[in-house]
């Protein structure tokens, strides 16, 4: 029986063996790559939650995948064992291997300068998370983590998950919301209809509303339209020429008559000007019609005429 069952074994042993060998082949030529590929070490601290990342999760750069995690663990058991529990920081440490040989830690410095920051993000609807890569234009706006202790590779800063950032926003709007006087934002927005309907439809007591103005204003604007139609203007034009001619010659005559009225007032100015002359001079011609004639002496002297008299 013995003698029998040796080629048995001897064949399942040169079955498992040939399985082995081919399992190590496929792994060899669909993983070779990758196992003798040269690659790098980052690592980034993450403040959050980091729940669906997991080691071997993919790490992009811009969609493409450039590495995997290869580990997940907190500062305080890595980098801050020396340090009291409550003053530890308890940051996530994600490590990762990044592939390419051609990338040394002071062109990750420059990278990090330049604002490359790394993100957790998801995959869709399925809940699982990896590391994106990309530069950043608001890296400002969330500077890098602080951390006392020497890494052991170099340190590509981290931005908050856009999870939680959404979550954190829609909180604070919830907050906002509970702060927020309901009852009296109400009746306020009542008030506002209310003023609205009357400025629309008017109150009844003289305020006839916009509805009314706007059709008094389409009255306005067609008697407009009329006043301004072609025939209409050109019988304007027609009869503002006329008046034009009709006042131009009523000024010539005017002028004419003024200057005879003129001439008059100037004569009669210089008979009223004669007579006061002659009134002051004379004034016994207001009665008499010619004055009387003078006395000539027929002496050389005053006193000779006197004796003749």
């Amino acid at each position: 029986m013995s003698n029998n069952s040796n080629p048995n074994y001897f064949r399942l042993g040169v079955f498992v063996l040939a399985a082995i060998g081919v399992l190590i082949a496929v792994i060899l030529i669909f993983g070779g790559g990758k196992i003798f590929q040269k690659s790098f070490m980052v690592e980034t601290y993450i403040k959050q939650s980091v729940t669906g990342l997991d080691a071997g999760a993919a790490v992009r750069f811009r969609g493409v995948k450039i590495g995997q995690v290869t580990m997940i663990g907190l500062s305080g058991d890595i980098y801050e064992r020396d340090i009291p529990f409550h003053n530890r920081r308890q940051y996530v440490v994600v490590q990762m291997q990044i592939f390419g040989d051609k990338v040394n830690p002071d062109q990750i410095d420059e990278f990090v300068k330049n604002n490359l920051r790394a993100r957790v993000k998801s995959m869709g609807i399925t809940g699982v998370n990896y590391i994106e890569f990309d530069f950043v234009a608001n890296a400002s706006a969330t500077p890098p983590l602080p951390y006392s202790w020497k890494p052991e590779y170099s340190v590509i800063p981290s931005l908050p998950n856009q999870a939680d950032e959404i979550i954190a926003g829609i909180q604070k709007l919830i907050g906002a919301l509970n702060d927020m006087n309901i009852d009296g934002t109400q009746k306020k927005f009542d008030a506002l209809l209310a003023n609205l309907n009357v400025l629309m439809a008017g109150d009844g007591k003289g305020n006839e509303g916009a509805i009314e103005s706007v059709k008094q204003l389409n009255v306005i604007m067609a008697r407009i339209n009329k006043a301004t139609d072609k025939e209409e203007i050109s019988l304007l034009v027609r009869e503002l020429v006329a008046a034009t001619t009709s006042l131009r010659q009523t000024i010539t005559s005017v002028q004419g008559d003024t200057v005879l009225t003129m001439e008059n007032i100037k004569q009669a100015s210089e008979n009223l000007n004669e007579f006061s002359r002659i009134a002051s001079q004379s004034p016994s011609s207001l009665i008499w019609s010619d004055p009387p004639k003078k006395i000539t002496p027929q002496g050389a002297g005053a006193g000779e005429s006197g004796a003749k008299k």
